[in-house]
């Protein structure tokens, strides 16, 4: 008697846990391009984590942005290096382009083929690092995130 007992209440419980566990569901799918026209000298991406991929490009005056790409540092996440490079124009980001990002297997390529292009549009909304991460990307957004900020930063932004 004793086991059963048990084994409903396992069984209620699996059941419980199990419903009440929220998936993302891919509502309002974003089209976005993240690609943009690399600026020469500028594309490449740093194999070590922590290390600026490309130099940017001169700047006219101290804390003044030049056009061009600046590419932020790769970020070593659990699921893989996440690595981001901004496009500049008039002191706004015109372009964001994820350079470096996990992509080992299917499920990897299936978020971030949703993940990225919503990224990139809320960064190109923003003008900043100040953006929410993708529900079901959560990881691969944080390393995002902390790239983007290094190019940010590299721009002067």
């Amino acid at each position: 008697m004793r086991r059963i007992a048990i084994a409903i209440m396992g069984t209620i419980s699996g059941l419980v846990l199990l419903f009440s566990y929220h998936t993302s569901r891919n509502e309002g799918s974003v089209a976005v391009a993240t690609s943009a026209p690399a600026v020469a000298g500028s594309s490449g991406s740093s194999g070590s984590s922590g290390s600026a991929g490309a130099a940017p490009a001169p700047q006219a005056a101290q804390g003044a942005t030049a056009a061009g790409t600046y590419t932020g540092d790769s970020v070593m996440t659990r699921w893989g290096a996440v690595q981001v490079a901004i496009t500049v124009a008039d002191g706004k980001i015109t372009a964001v382009q994820a350079v470096e990002y996990p992509q080992n297997n299917a499920r990897d390529r299936q978020i971030n083929a949703y993940a990225l292009p919503v990224l990139a549009q809320e960064v190109t909304q923003a003008q900043s690092a100040q953006i929410d991460v993708v529900s079901g990307a959560t990881v691969t957004s944080d390393g995002y995130i902390q790239s983007l900020q290094s190019a940010l930063d590299q721009a002067h932004l």
